[in-house]
């Protein structure tokens, strides 16, 4: 058969345009083209490819990195198996191709891309651009027996995230991405890079991060230890910029920064990122999840650890009010979190004398 006799009364040509030319064996079957007649035209020097089991691309040229990523979601949401190919688990027992390429519903997907791939899709600098990756990790759930496949990398989960729509691919959020690539990756440098660059390009904050790590149980690794405490510090570093420039952008009263409260030859009250000792006002940057999660607690409820607690009640019982900030709310909502230290310093009066604390450098 020659690859330009015609197969069908629906040319295939017009399938080209579906979903970039990637497509699998049941909507060809749709338009009238046998498993053989598609076999045939992905023999060499033919005009089609079959990059995964089940899935064709429509041109004879190496696959996009858009095209891969399409394949590796048709493949994973079940892609029919062509007659001939060894076997894979249930591969080809799910739901119909028509279905499979169209991103997963955010209640129960299919597939979803995760690792470097996500990373690349969110905009990650720190990691290699799609068509440099061998690999493409994808979340299935872990009932399925889908084997890898080619450049499809399968990972079973019991905890399938739900996912962010990126150019119409379901997508795992920043930390469930992270923690993926970090659970395959022994480069300790290029893993705190990628951290780093969670926090500092406001993809999301540490607290989330560290929380994903923990339950995915990596915190005990050496390395990503040491990155943890970098990525903490990072997200600190930024948390207290973005307080710097509330402060003035919505003309507060400037306060002690950085300072240790404790009473006049008595016990240490702990320390804060923001006081204005004349209200007894304090604001503290809250990273509460991420030290919890840090201590192998962040699965349960978000309760606030001991010591913040301890804290909080030390200084409320000494009469002095802590406003908690997230790096969050002082990205997203700063107009929000001004107006809750204005309003706790203009009723400062209200609560009585101001107590005398020793305010100290910290």
């Amino acid at each position: 058969m020659s690859h330009e006799t015609p197969v069908s009364p629906r040319p295939v040509r017009r399938l080209s345009h579906v979903r970039r030319r990637v497509v699998t064996a049941r909507t060809l079957r749709e338009h009238g083209v046998s498993a053989a007649a598609a076999c045939e035209r992905c023999r060499p020097g033919g005009p089609w490819r079959m990059p995964l089991p089940g899935v064709y691309l429509l041109h004879p040229g190496p696959p996009t990195g858009e095209e891969r990523l399409h394949a590796v979601l048709l493949y994973a949401a079940g892609a029919e198996r062509v007659p001939g190919q060894a076997s894979s688990g249930s591969a080809g027992s799910a739901g119909s191709a028509g279905s499979a390429g169209r991103p997963a519903g955010r209640e129960t997907p299919a597939a979803v891309i995760t690792g470097p791939a996500a990373l690349a899709l969110h905009g990650f600098s720190s990691t290699p651009p799609l068509s440099a990756l061998e690999h493409i990790d994808v979340l299935v759930p872990h009932t399925r027996r889908l084997r890898p496949a080619g450049c499809a990398r399968v990972v079973r989960t019991r905890h399938l995230p739900v996912p962010e729509e990126i150019t119409g691919l379901p997508v795992a959020p920043v930390p469930r991405a992270l923690a993926d690539t970090a659970a395959r990756s022994g480069d300790a440098v290029a893993v705190r890079r990628m951290l780093t660059e969670a926090v500092r390009g406001g993809h999301c904050e540490a607290r989330a991060v560290v929380r994903e790590l923990a339950r995915a149980r990596l915190l005990g690794r050496p390395h990503l230890a040491d990155a943890v405490d970098a990525l903490l510090a990072e997200s600190r570093s930024v948390a207290e910029s973005l307080l710097y420039g509330l402060v003035r952008a919505h003309g507060l009263p400037e306060p002690c920064w950085n300072v240790d409260l404790r009473l006049s030859g008595g016990p240490h009250l702990g320390g804060v990122d923001a006081y204005w000792p004349e209200r007894a006002v304090a604001v503290e940057i809250d990273l509460r999840d991420g030290t919890e999660a840090r201590g192998g607690e962040g699965a349960r409820g978000g309760a606030r650890p001991p010591a913040y607690a301890r804290k909080r009640e030390r200084l409320r019982g000494r009469g002095v009010t802590v406003v908690h900030v997230t790096a969050s709310e002082l990205r997203d909502r700063p107009a929000r979190q001004a107006a809750v230290v204005r309003t706790a310093l203009v009723t400062a009066p209200e609560r009585g004398p101001v107590p005398y604390v020793e305010v100290l450098p910290r």
